[in-house]
């Protein structure tokens, strides 16, 4: 049904697919979590006296927030939550992160496609995305890079790299930082990460990989972005890297309206569950919370060049 359709609309055509598919997979999704539906004080009602948090990554654009988007950054202010940094992940979510960015003080975006939804970029297609990154409180380009879960065929693949690449270069000649996608696709992107990226900076999204890869990122100056499953059982190697990393190289992060964190496992993400995340991480390191975020809030305003209060 999408064969007739131009790139851009045929790749918007198929992600508005997957997006329903995931929508249907999070609100019927199984906990294995003992006690996961356990009620708790929701991250507004609770003290946030000392707390300064940055949600690193989100998707506060679309549909999902269309209904209470005020209500929603009211509500992450009172969980502590001083900016929100919100992606696009099409060339129409994009123009929308723009927007929002544009219009509210304390939310910042990047620009860019997502590998599931790249296409064939044209020069016109390079030059919005240009435009769009020197707007007001334009921070990034992303959410960029590779997915090889979703993408099995091989053309594909190749496409995701060549427009991650296309990107990456993108980001240097405006000589902005780079938010990454990575699931399962390791090794190409370091192998791209140490070629054609090397001069690039930025953060790994959602961090996915092995403490091995953790520490060759670290050593090439990037960012580990932490989001809700590191409060899942199953969590894995993720409280270890989490324990590891140097304080001045992790972030915290949504993925929202994706990846909430328990006990919200399974519905709408926001940017007041950050705080949830970053709770889990301080007591992994031994730490206060109002001292992780304030470590982390110190380094999102370093790679993104936030102008926040803190």
């Amino acid at each position: 049904m999408t064969e007739n359709l131009d790139p851009g609309a045929r790749a918007a055509a198929e992600q508005k697919a997957r997006k329903a598919a995931r929508d249907a997979s999070r609100k019927t999704e199984a906990l294995d979590e003992p006690g996961g539906r356990k009620e708790i004080l929701p991250p507004w009602e609770q003290d946030a006296e000392g707390i300064s948090l940055v949600d690193t990554h989100a998707h506060i654009d679309g549909e999902d927030f269309d209904e209470d988007r005020e209500d929603m950054l009211a509500r992450a202010k009172q969980a502590g939550v001083i900016a929100v940094v919100t992606f696009g992940d099409t060339m129409e979510a994009s123009a929308r992160a723009a927007s929002l960015a544009a219009k509210h003080e304390n939310v910042f975006a990047g620009v860019g496609v997502h590998p599931e939804n790249v296409y064939p970029f044209t020069k016109d297609d390079d030059d919005r995305l240009a435009a769009w990154a020197k707007g007001k409180n334009i921070v990034a380009i992303g959410e960029i890079g590779l997915d090889y879960y979703w993408e099995k065929d091989e053309e594909k693949r190749k496409l995701q790299r060549k427009m991650f690449v296309r990107q990456l270069a993108l980001a240097r000649d405006l000589d902005l930082p780079v938010c990454i996608h990575d699931r399962e696709a390791h090794g190409d992107l370091m192998m791209i990460l140490k070629t054609e990226g090397r001069k690039n900076r930025g953060v790994i999204h959602c961090f996915s990989g092995s403490w091995e890869m953790a520490k060759e990122l670290l050593k090439l100056g990037w960012y580990i972005g932490v989001d809700g499953p590191l409060t899942y059982k199953n969590a894995a190697k993720l409280p270890e890297i989490v324990a590891k990393t140097p304080a001045d190289r992790l972030l915290v992060e949504t993925d929202c309206p994706y990846l909430s964190p328990l006990p919200y496992r399974g519905k709408r993400n926001e940017p007041a569950y950050v705080r949830i995340t970053a709770e889990r991480a301080a007591e992994i390191r031994g730490e206060s919370l109002e001292d992780f975020a304030a470590q982390t809030t110190k380094n999102a305003c370093e790679i993104y060049g936030l102008k926040v209060g803190i």
